[in-house]
């Protein structure tokens, strides 16, 4: 027998009483703490270099070990959800993400760093996580608007951490911890954080509105999250998919790489404080308040008006901006002129998430989980890459400034090291932004045949009953 769907048809904020509503806001909660943490230990990479002698090489491999492992975490962390349920997959992430990264605030070695960044890595998986639940949580009318604000609000949490770490820090100074290893207890109070917040969702979330996995299989009630209907292979064959994975490459990735770079880029072109570097940053990062649901609205619009091409074209002309503004950014040599394009690159380079996500449901309708985590998993690697190719392009920098200052001071040689790290990232930058560009244009090659406009036309209309996803 047929039973009425519990999923909420609204997302009321306020209406804590209800168990989606009150998912939401724990599961957007825990994606924040999840990326605080993830990135927590940036602000104070000056620090650490000093305090564990780290080398040059060995500050950029950890930037690229703290997205790689995400890559394998998000593709295994969506079959455990489907076979054990978000909560207790949260759950058990939240906690065991926590060890980590209370333990990288006891390590001795560059090597034991490099190895806790890897693992602290692993909690970036939380985004399908989020996803999920609110996807099981929302009705087809608002799950959209749902998931791009609860992901939107998550990613504050990776610029919030240039506020908030500092923040701890200072407290923990005043306490007559040393400031010079104040990063340390730092990031001990951010795991324990992350670890109370996974007792948080255990205790005050449901896996669906109508109860917890276990209940329902137990009561037999539990619903059928199939497996794709379509074959893998069919999902890997398909050229749009490929051309997405590129797309949310080159607009996520990119995030994630200014988030790992941005802090020493500012300190050393525009030779700000840490403080000052991370309160820009934070800037940067309280965008996502908003504009992920925004790229996702627009998507929407642009699709009422002109089909599923239309959907594509915005996702064409908001990717193009984003690497736009960032190469403009990189040429800039004022404070106040590079904010503006900074913040220009912010707003875009998050409505373009939101908008390649307004495309991947219509790629096919048998397959979005598996076209939704290759995707996804296009955003880390593009982050991999683009910190591959910075730390190269810095490595020779530094190597070259070194060789010409070899006969000054030490000071002076560091100096010098500095200004060509930060010009050779600027370098870096305005070559990705280009890259960017070539990506936009790239995603008009995605096409839709002709049933398919169609069908999602009759589907705006009323004229098809969907099935499915809240039966």
């Amino acid at each position: 027998m047929k039973t009425k769907s519990k999923k909420s048809t609204t997302l009321k904020l306020t209406d804590l009483k209800s168990m989606p509503i009150r998912t939401f806001w724990i599961t957007s909660i825990a994606f924040f703490i999840c990326f605080f943490a993830w990135f927590g230990i940036v602000p104070f990479m000056p620090d650490v270099v000093k305090d564990l002698g780290l080398t040059p090489d060995q500050k950029w491999n950890s930037i690229i070990l703290a997205v790689t492992g995400t890559v394998f975490a998000r593709l295994l962390i969506g079959k455990l959800c489907d076979k054990y349920g978000p909560r207790l997959c949260y759950t058990y992430l939240l906690i065991l993400g926590a060890i980590p990264v209370i333990l990288i605030g006891f390590v001795q070695t560059p090597m034991q760093f490099l190895i806790c960044r890897l693992f602290i890595g692993f909690i970036g998986a939380s985004f399908v996580i989020t996803q999920f639940h609110t996807s099981i949580m929302f009705a087809s009318n608002i799950v959209g608007t749902a998931n791009a604000t609860s992901a939107g609000w998550g990613n504050l949490g990776g610029g919030a951490n240039r506020l908030g770490m500092p923040l701890i820090a200072a407290a923990v100074v005043s306490f007559g911890v040393a400031d010079e290893i104040a990063w340390r207890y730092s990031m001990v109070i951010a795991g324990i954080i992350t670890m109370l917040m996974g007792l948080v969702y255990y205790f005050f979330t449901q896996d669906t509105p109508e109860g917890n996995f276990a209940q329902l299989k137990s009561e037999g009630k539990m619903p059928n999250f199939k497996k794709d209907e379509e074959s893998f292979l069919s999902v890997l064959k398909d050229y749009r998919v490929w051309i997405l994975f590129i797309v949310y490459a080159a607009c996520f990735g990119m995030e994630l790489t200014v988030y790992g770079t941005m802090d020493d880029y500012l300190q050393n072109t525009f030779g700000l404080t840490r403080s000052s570097a991370g309160n820009l940053v934070l800037s940067f990062a309280l965008i996502n308040i908003f504009a992920r649901t925004l790229g996702g609205f627009f998507g929407d619009r642009f699709g009422k008006l002109k089909g599923l091409r239309g959907r594509v074209l915005f996702l064409t002309v908001i990717l193009a901006a984003e690497g736009f503004m960032l190469s403009i950014f990189s040429m800039t040599t004022s404070l106040a002129i590079g904010m503006l394009f900074l913040i220009g690159f912010s707003l875009t380079v998050q409505m373009a998430e939101g908008a390649t996500f307004s495309v991947v449901p219509f790629i096919n309708k048998k397959a979005i989980g598996s076209i939704s985590g290759i995707v996804g998993a296009g955003g880390n690697v593009g982050a991999f890459l683009a910190a591959m190719f910075l730390k190269s392009k810095s490595a020779l920098a530094e190597t070259t400034a070194l060789a010409a200052t070899s006969n000054l001071g030490e000071q002076a040689m560091k100096a010098a090291q500095s200004a060509a790290a930060a010009s050779a990232v600027s370098n870096g930058y305005f070559i990705i932004g280009g890259c960017v560009v070539v990506s936009a244009l790239t995603s008009l090659a995605i096409k839709f045949s002709t049933a398919d406009e169609k069908a999602v036309e009759a589907e705006m209309k009323g004229e098809l009953v969907m099935s499915g996803a809240d039966k």
